[in-house]
């Protein structure tokens, strides 16, 4: 399972609707779960984050490196095979301190913008959902 951690309030809305459907139809190792830090606490939780060589820790910064939906599809099945956790971490309204970047193993750029939470975490659910139906040959990625 790969969990998400993210800051700010659960989401609700169209986007919940949204998320909670991709939620839906992916299946294990890509069935995902999100752990939400509303404010400060989500500085706090990630200070207090042990970071274990179990886990693969994937930060969303528009500064990151910028994937193509197969090559997303590779890294996480790249941490699946080599039974690493996968970790997805969405910061909060100014990001996460330089530490919690430079601990980070990859840091993921959907785009050079900066998006809105919501739309964020909407963006990763569908990437998700997508990389699975890469893997297993299912019609819903074309290139």
């Amino acid at each position: 399972m790969i969990k998400i951690i993210a800051g700010g309030k659960k989401h609700g809305g169209e986007y919940g609707w949204l998320i909670h459907d991709y939620q839906k139809r992916t299946r294990a190792p890509f069935d995902f779960e999100f752990k939400f830090f509303e404010g400060e606490k989500l500085d706090k939780f990630l200070s207090e984050w042990p970071f274990t060589g179990n886990e693969f820790v994937i930060l969303c910064d528009e500064r990151g490196e910028n994937l193509s939906s197969p090559e997303v599809k590779d890294l996480f099945e790249k941490q699946f095979n080599s039974s690493k956790e996968v970790v997805i971490i969405i910061g909060a309204a100014f990001g996460v301190s330089e530490e919690i970047r430079e601990r980070a193993d990859f840091v993921w750029s959907f785009s050079r913008l900066v998006f809105p939470h919501m739309l964020s975490r909407l963006i990763v659910a569908e990437q998700i959902y997508r990389a699975q139906e890469i893997s297993r040959g299912g019609g819903y990625h074309h290139e």
